[in-house]
């Protein structure tokens, strides 16, 4: 039974096509690009809760912790500490630009193998580091492949998948970075007591997923819509008849070969982005990002370990909490897959801020009356706060983390969809590093404040998303403009049907006014 395009109204046609094995084969491979990134985000924080790691690289730090009355909010609060998390996503937001031209010229497919050879790079550097230079040159090399990986999948899946459920195969990206923290999480716990070497063991597996994207990406297909955008018309026709798993492809060929055509008058598509027809999905790109980073997320799960420590965990507890917290990332990201296409995007972004402000302000709440500067929770307030920190992580997997990837990814007309996107992934490592580089002294700062300055971030969002945000859901990417932006109450206004009606009209009547 083919799977169609369900219309926004009824004189769109239907695209033929269903979900098959080559689809389910290409989305799991290049999804491996989003464990990278979400192991990553899990063992950067996993290492620097170990003693072993700080006493070779960041020995200031590590005499810090040993103290008898140390500060619960600023004993992780060192620059070159914050620089080895944060230096990364400096690197993914300058390879972010390069990776769009990559994507344009030669595919989505080849970046995402780049993508791996930066990473595998990275990871032997960070793994045999001697000192903290050689850790920091490996975490840059790490970043180009995560600028690369987040550049190309999504846009990968987006283009790949049949509109009906083109939002659950997207956000197997997102489930895939979930499933990476978790491995991480639970790869720390485990070699957290193999001493001196143990966080060396938690580097060198983040290669893993590296490799299984460079092999496997060697099997799978290329997108029709890169295909035909470079000119092998012939080969995207054929790859699109086996990935639909229907002869009948003509319908959707000629919506791609149209979109071609549009784009390849455009030869400046980043100048092309800055026109007023284009601010629309540029805004929403990148303010979906910020307001993604400005969740508070990633501060909590780059340094779980090192939360659960300040509130009175120890080491071992503390990295025990965030492998529960991973779980309840990688089993409510999939609560998205499966509603994504069901209930709209919109309806899972206005639940989950309104989740994500009660959980912050509770946690704010408790460490503002009962964490004191030295000393620790009581067990009950420690565990009301792992619980919330939990009911958090919950709202945010279905909502902000997977759709802040896949609302950017198919909103874009192919004429500026790498130039924008790569927008999107570079403003949300540039604000990713802002968060990781400046969580440590914001914690150290304003103390609890820190969580009730989110909570205010994500009320703003929340207005944002009621207001300003298009429903996308089965929608076809290359239908976008007519159907979601003009349509839009707001952004309508940028799109001027009227004068370019007025000016043809012009033209036949007073040819020689033109």
């Amino acid at each position: 039974m083919p799977a169609v395009v369900i219309a926004n109204n009824g004189d769109v046609p239907e695209f033929e096509g269903r979900m098959t094995f080559s689809v389910f084969v290409c989305v799991v491979i290049a999804a491996c690009g989003g464990l990278m990134f979400g192991y990553d985000i899990g063992v950067s924080g996993g290492v620097t809760a170990m003693d072993d790691f700080l006493k070779k690289f960041f020995y200031q730090v590590w005499e810090r912790k040993q103290q008898a009355h140390e500060n619960n909010y600023c004993k992780y609060d060192n620059k070159k500490l914050q620089l080895f998390t944060s230096s990364l996503y400096i690197a993914a937001l300058i390879a972010s630009f390069l990776a769009s031209k990559t994507c344009s010229k030669f595919g989505r497919k080849p970046t995402m193998q780049l993508a791996s050879l930066f990473f595998i790079g990275g990871v032997a550097l960070t793994t045999f580091a001697v000192n903290i230079e050689m850790l920091i040159i490996g975490r840059l090399l790490l970043g180009c492949g995560v600028g690369f990986a987040n550049q190309a999948v999504p846009l990968f899946l987006s283009e790949l998948a049949p509109a009906k459920i083109r939002g659950a195969l997207n956000i197997s990206f997102q489930l895939f970075i979930t499933i990476g923290i978790l491995i991480a999480n639970i790869v720390n716990y485990a070699v957290g007591k193999i001493h001196p070497y143990g966080f060396r063991i938690s580097l060198g597996i983040a290669g893993v997923p590296a490799l299984l994207l460079c092999f496997g990406s060697l099997a799978i297909y290329e997108t029709p819509t890169s295909l035909i955008e470079r000119k092998k018309v012939e080969q995207g026709r054929a790859v699109l008849k086996k990935i639909r798993g229907v002869d009948n492809v003509d319908l959707e060929y000629d919506s791609i070969v149209h979109a071609c055509e549009v784009a390849s008058q455009i030869t400046q598509p980043y100048h092309e982005l800055m026109k007023r027809e284009s601010r629309p999905p540029l805004v929403i790109a990148i303010v979906m990002q910020v307001f993604q980073q400005f969740t508070g997320i990633n501060a909590i799960m780059f340094y779980a370990p090192v939360l659960f420590q300040t509130v009175g965990f120890g080491s071992d507890a503390a990295l025990l909490s965030s492998v529960v917290t991973g779980l309840v990332n990688v089993l409510s990201t999939t609560v998205s897959v499966v509603l994504v296409d069901k209930v709209g995007r919109r309806a899972l972004l206005l639940e989950a801020c309104v989740q994500m402000l009660i959980t912050q302000c509770i946690i704010g709440g408790v460490l503002m009356k009962d964490l004191k500067t030295t000393g620790t929770l009581p067990n009950g307030d420690a565990l009301v706060v792992v619980i919330m920190v939990c009911v958090f992580v919950a709202g945010f997997a279905w909502s902000w983390g997977p759709l802040g990837w896949l609302i950017p990814s198919e909103t874009f007309p192919l004429e500026t969809r790498t130039a924008g996107f790569s927008f999107a992934v570079s403003s949300n490592m540039l604000f990713t590093f802002v968060i990781a580089q400046a969580f440590l002294s914001m914690l150290c700062h304003l103390r609890a404040g820190i969580f009730f300055f989110f909570a205010a971030w994500i009320v703003v969002m929340g207005l944002f998303a009621l207001f300003l945000l298009p429903e996308t859901k089965g929608v076809p990417v290359d239908e976008m403009v007519d159907r979601v932006w003009k349509q839009h109450w707001f952004w309508k206004r940028f799109f001027n049907d009227e004068q370019v009606v007025e000016k043809g009209a012009v033209e036949m009547i007073h040819p020689h006014l033109t």
